[in-house]
């Protein structure tokens, strides 16, 4: 068993979070994903309204009795969502923890910590970072360039900005972006990071409620199937490569670089579509580069137990191996 401040903060057996997801992160994978002994998180926009989030909490409860949390995703934009009544479907179910992403969550840290709640807060840079932790939140989950969806506008890939972030912060850090195995959770350990958040490879499998054909398509995948799209509107996003992608970026290529010609395109309700539907070129969709280091379709439970278990193997045999007996002996 592999122990971490992570672990022993959120009372959790393996250092292995499944991150907020939109369209993906629904009561069946969040269950499984706790059962399997990691952290699961529903995605609270996911949801058409509080009411129907407060649902999910329920069914999710029903299936699980080990920790699970929310994610609640902070947008930009001009019509926002009703975060307070989102929040209070959170904080009046009894969720333990929260996770946020976006724009500042420095209006819900308060209500959440008047209930106890232990909040990571997930962003792209060091300094964002610093400033969550001086707001209050009780973890950072640091989001690497290879990350699907957002991963800023820096674009500092996790080996340099996992380390950076652990030498600045004072709190637990979980390492997100381009994880999808057991040598991932074993390098982010070793970066300063307690651990690992990932997206993609959760979504890739037997519970996770996307279409079957879109999951044959992650594993079809390698590392070069992404696309940056966005990027000339500085809201840079990391996508599946398909025909729409592929049309968004020749748009921007164009220097036609404005929301409302592309806006059709990047759509989410198209987005949900190919999750439904499993037509992978109906819309844009989120996927990491860590495709390349996703080659099947396990259980939640199987995933999970195969990372640990490698993970202590190469601690173990492989890196412990690497200790001759002279540096032994220097060492001490």
């Amino acid at each position: 068993m592999i122990q971490t401040k992570l672990t022993k903060l959120l009372g959790i057996e393996h250092p292995v979070v499944q991150g907020g997801m939109q369209w993906v992160g629904r009561a069946k994978l969040v269950s499984a994903v706790a059962n399997a002994g990691a952290l699961g998180f529903i995605t609270a926009l996911t949801q058409p309204t509080p009411e129907d989030l407060e649902n999910e909490i329920k069914i999710c409860r029903e299936l699980t009795d080990r920790p699970f949390g929310v994610n609640l995703t902070i947008l930009p934009t001009l019509t926002p969502p009703p975060y307070a009544e989102y929040r209070q479907a959170i904080t009046g179910s009894g969720i333990k923890i929260v996770e946020t992403a976006g724009n500042n969550p420095g209006e819900h840290i308060g209500e959440f910590k008047k209930h106890g709640i232990t909040i990571i807060h997930k962003c792209t840079t060091v300094r964002h970072a610093l400033k969550a932790e001086s707001m209050g939140v009780d973890v950072i989950s640091i989001d690497g360039f290879e990350c699907a969806g957002h991963p800023g506008e820096d674009d500092i890939p996790g080996l340099i900005l996992i380390p950076a972030a652990a030498d600045r912060l004072r709190i637990p850090l979980i390492a997100s972006g381009g994880f999808a195995d057991a040598r991932g959770l074993v390098a982010a350990l070793a970066l300063g990071a307690d651990g690992i958040s990932m997206g993609t490879r959760f979504m890739c499998t037997v519970e996770s409620p996307v279409h079957q054909k879109v999951k044959e398509q992650i594993v079809a995948n390698d590392e070069r199937s992404t696309e940056l799209i966005l990027r000339t509107l500085r809201n840079t996003s990391r996508v599946a490569k398909n025909a729409i992608s592929r049309e968004v970026v020749a748009i921007e290529s164009a220097g036609d670089a404005k929301i409302e010609n592309v806006a059709h395109l990047v759509s989410g309700k198209r987005g949900k579509v190919v999750f439904e539907t499993g037509d992978v070129d109906h819309g844009v969709w989120s996927a990491g580069m860590s495709q390349g280091l996703i080659r099947d379709i396990p259980t939640c439970k199987e995933l999970v137990t195969r990372i640990i278990s490698e993970a202590e193997a190469i601690i173990r045999r492989r890196l412990d191996g690497m200790l001759c007996e002279a540096t032994v002996d220097a060492a001490e």
